[in-house]
């Protein structure tokens, strides 16, 4: 016998599987009931949706709650690989509400992420989630640094982000008395929250306005229904089907992919363009012990090199009051890596042989090695924690937790700064969206992303 399905009843409640689910009249399972499996793990009947999503993170989670409030009388169902939801960029990031300084004027990126933050923060309210708006400053410690810093507030003005004001060291010391600079951004409209905990609010919403999730569904083949030929003007209505690892099939009419650091191999099962292909890398972050936290009131973060999406080592509070620093930038030997020594042959190939890695690595090498270098000594991190914090020394931290991103990279080296959604063509490709790029601050954003896939989802398949 094939396990059954683990089918969630609310977002955080107990997992159900076995035999005791129903179905309603459209062929379809009743709300609040698992799906019931026969020998072989063939169904006993057909599972069928209108629309799937595909990811079981918080930006899926936050799509399929969109379209259900939106279309409450469509069948629509998340499939996520895993045993529990918003387990990996959701619930491995460092948990801050972003503002939108950091994105070009006009990027989807800005748009999206002021928008999501004003959204996360009414959500949080309503919802009784708990988050604090601690604010951020962003810390110009060498004279050079200025003109970057003052473009930077430029920029962030540009994108309409609340509140911002140039300060110089005297009001620095107001806001953070530990921490040196010559001049800072302050950000008070940023926050902090646990993101995995407003992914399953999401998941919560979604089930109770009659949406479904299936867990332990890794996706395999996502192909047509045999008894659905392509030339048939109607065909079947329900003529997608997706397979998982198991043998288990679910049909459905469309499918919305938000699968992170596995969308570019989503995209090529469904028949799609495989690029921008995912490159994984690894943040490793160190925690400031108990006894330190009180050098760390907000966030402190350095003044980006504009030449890549990553933000910096920087200082982090979190909802538990720890105080996390990172993280750093490193190559992942393994999509979900989040140990140094974590290895996938696969991955490790799909990354040198059809992603434009080699490039990149060519491109920055002295950045690449200096990360690396940063991983191994802790000495080397605190050097850089130093130049904000003196106080620090090696004896106030310990190793924490890893996170791993889904970067997007061309064949040309470049990485993919901005959201990427598109679709196919053919018999499925006509039929599905790929969320195919959504990097930091997709968390912040995603909101914003869930009303935009939305509307995509609507205006391309006229629901």
């Amino acid at each position: 016998m094939v396990p059954a399905l683990r089918y969630i009843r609310g977002a955080c409640g107990p997992a159900l599987g076995g035999f005791p689910g129903g179905f309603s009249s459209a062929g379809r399972p009743a709300p609040g009931r698992s799906w019931p499996l026969c020998q072989g793990g063939r169904p006993a009947s057909t599972r069928s949706f209108d629309v799937v999503v595909i990811g079981g993170g918080i930006v899926g989670l936050a799509s399929a709650r969109a379209l259900i409030l939106r279309h409450p009388a469509l069948s629509i169902g998340v499939l996520e690989k895993e045993k529990d939801l918003a387990i990996h960029q959701t619930g491995h990031n460092s948990g801050v509400i972003h503002s939108g300084i950091y994105y070009k004027p006009e990027s989807l990126k800005a748009k999206l992420c002021v928008q999501g933050a004003a959204l996360i923060y009414e959500y949080c309210k309503q919802k009784g989630i708990s988050y604090k708006q601690c604010g951020k400053l962003i810390v110009a410690v060498e004279q050079e640094e200025i003109p970057r810093l003052q473009a930077l507030y430029e920029r962030g003005r540009q994108n309409g982000v609340q509140g911002l004001r140039l300060i110089q060291q005297e009001d620095i010391k107001k806001k953070e008395p530990y921490c040196r600079g010559l001049m800072a951004i302050d950000c008070p409209y940023t926050g902090i929250v646990d993101y995995r905990q407003v992914a399953l609010s999401f998941a919560k919403d979604f089930q109770e306005a009659g949406g479904f999730v299936l867990t332990n569904f890794e996706v395999k083949d996502i192909e047509l229904a045999k008894e659905s030929p392509s030339r048939s003007k109607d065909g079947m209505k329900y003529p997608i089907v997706i397979r998982n690892t198991k043998g288990e099939e679910v049909q459905c009419q469309y499918v919305v992919t938000c699968a992170g650091l596995y969308s570019d191999r989503i995209s090529e099962l469904s028949g799609c363009n495989p690029d921008p292909r995912i490159v994984p890398f690894r943040g490793d972050y160190l925690i400031l012990k108990p006894e330190k936290c009180y050098l760390v009131k907000g966030n402190i973060y350095p003044v980006p090199d504009s030449r890549f999406p990553f933000l910096g080592v920087h200082f982090t509070p979190r909802m538990d009051g720890s105080i996390w620093l990172g993280p750093n930038a490193v190559l992942a030997f393994k999509r979900e890596g989040y140990r140094p020594f974590d290895f996938s042959a696969r991955d490790i190939m799909d990354v040198i042989i059809k992603s434009g890695l080699i490039k990149l690595v060519f491109q920055n090498f002295s950045y690449g090695v200096n990360e690396m270098y940063k991983a191994c000594f802790l000495s080397a991190t605190v050097k850089h924690l130093q130049k904000f914090i003196p106080e620090i020394t090696v004896s106030d931290i310990l190793r924490g937790p890893a996170g791993v991103r889904a970067q997007a990279l061309d064949r040309d080296g470049n990485l993919v700064e901005d959201f990427v959604f598109d679709g196919g063509v053919g018999d499925i490709g006509n039929r599905i969206l790929h969320v195919r790029n959504a990097p930091s601050p997709a968390a912040t954003s995603s909101l914003a992303i869930s009303g935009m896939i939305a509307d995509e989802v609507q205006q391309r398949f006229k629901l």
